[in-house]
């Protein structure tokens, strides 16, 4: 073989594409894993938005190769989609730009902005995907600490001692995955300060701002934000299209031309028909957003009684498919309980040190399976964990914002 290039030498493979082979084998041996860790909607799309799909599909000129920018009828729905529910006017014509899923986003902006040398801030816990791309793009990557005690918001002071004349980018993500804490705009005007003196450019990656979340906010809707920040958004949470790959990078003209000049090399458009149902879809309002609320607070309910009985802290005043919840003292940290609920319970959770060292001594429960799924998770667990706490703790009274 020859010798693998240096760019993918301390990337490593997905945790959840890893751990999922060892999921689907454990099946394959007869054991029926249910598995509650992934953040895939089991919600399916309105029937409109498929019959958009189908119909498309059908006309004669749907099938060739597709404008890079895509189509102008979706770039003005996501325009429309950032006016009416997160107090942002995007040009449709130049500050939008369709992406396939906003995972790609996050390499393509990695590519579009990062040299050798660079660095990087990714919070800790966060979504891996900023770190691997970053890396490939051959930045270093550096970490900034988001703490429960801290409300899961970075600490500008803290943060701006890593920061120097090579760093280029410092990555978001509110609503934060995996904690679920909303933006605070006061801690994100002061980090928009930093930035701009700085000339360091804001990435918030904001797919969870519509599920169990009133308080829907854009950094771009910030004073002083367009100038140095871009926000990546995606349809695959908000409106249950994860397999659809439709995402959207909004910002400055300036911003969106240099992700668009690495964009244009590496795929060659959209199928039109998918991009006509994502218009439909971003259309929906706020009675699709309802409903989906009321299917994941259901959902929510069946797990928080396990949750206390078995001693596990988790807040109940988040946004977003998961809760995230620190183990109990019988566990050494969230490795170890989420090695025990797998190999002795039959339930995939995963840990929290999958997303930082920050995350080691919690695990991730996903609310995307049908609700008997998830009580016949509730009895697996619940029947080889004695309750042994049944003292509510303080994070259980907050109340549920969504």
């Amino acid at each position: 073989m020859i010798p693998l290039s240096h760019r993918i030498s301390d990337v490593q493979e997905y945790y959840f594409s890893k751990k999922l082979r060892e999921v689907r084998a454990m099946v394959d041996r007869g054991i029926p894993v249910i598995n509650i860790g992934i953040g895939s909607p089991d919600i399916a799309p309105p029937d409109e938005v498929i019959q958009t799909l189908v119909r498309g599909a059908k006309h004669p000129a749907a099938h060739g190769y597709q404008s890079y920018k895509g189509i102008p009828v979706l770039r003005e729905a996501m325009a429309r989609y950032y006016r009416d529910h997160l107090d942002c006017t995007p040009d449709p014509a130049s500050e939008i730009l369709p992406l396939m899923g906003s995972k790609e986003g996050i390499m393509h902006i990695a590519m579009a902005f990062l040299n050798p040398g660079d660095n990087v801030l990714v919070p800790d816990p966060g979504y891996p995907s900023y770190s691997a791309a970053s890396k490939m793009a051959g930045a270093e990557v550096r970490t900034y600490d988001l703490t429960e005690e801290n409300g899961w918001q970075p600490d500008i002071k803290a943060l701006a001692v890593k920061l120097d004349s090579n760093t280029k980018i410092i990555w978001l993500n509110y609503p934060h995955m995996p904690t679920g804490a909303r933006m605070d705009s006061k801690v994100m005007e002061q980090l928009i300060s930093l930035a701009l003196q700085k000339n360091i450019l804001l990435v918030n990656d904001n797919p969870y701002g519509f599920i169990l979340n009133k308080d829907r906010k854009s950094i771009l809707s910030i004073p002083g934000a367009k100038a140095c920040s871009i926000e990546l958004n995606s349809l695959s949470k908000s409106h249950a299209m994860p397999g659809w790959r439709i995402g959207m990078l909004v910002g400055q003209a300036e911003y969106i031309d240099a992700v668009l000049r690495f964009k244009s090399n590496m795929d060659s458009g959209m199928f039109r028909p998918s991009q006509e149902a994502a218009a439909v879809a971003l259309g929906l309002g706020d009675k699709w957003f309802e409903a989906n609320d009321t299917i994941y607070r259901k959902r929510r309910e069946i797990l928080y009684p396990m949750l206390d009985a078995i001693g596990f802290e988790y807040r109940s005043d988040t946004a977003g498919l998961f809760i995230w919840s620190k183990v109990s003292d019988r566990f050494g940290d969230g490795e170890e309980a989420s090695d025990f609920f797998l190999h002795k319970c039959g339930v995939f959770v995963p840990p929290g040190v999958v997303f930082g060292q920050n995350g080691s001594q919690y695990v991730r429960w996903s609310l995307c399976s049908d609700a008997e799924v998830l009580k016949l998770a509730v009895e697996r667990i619940m029947h080889k964990m004695v309750p042994f706490h049944t003292t509510k703790t303080k994070h259980q009274h907050k109340t549920i914002d969504g």
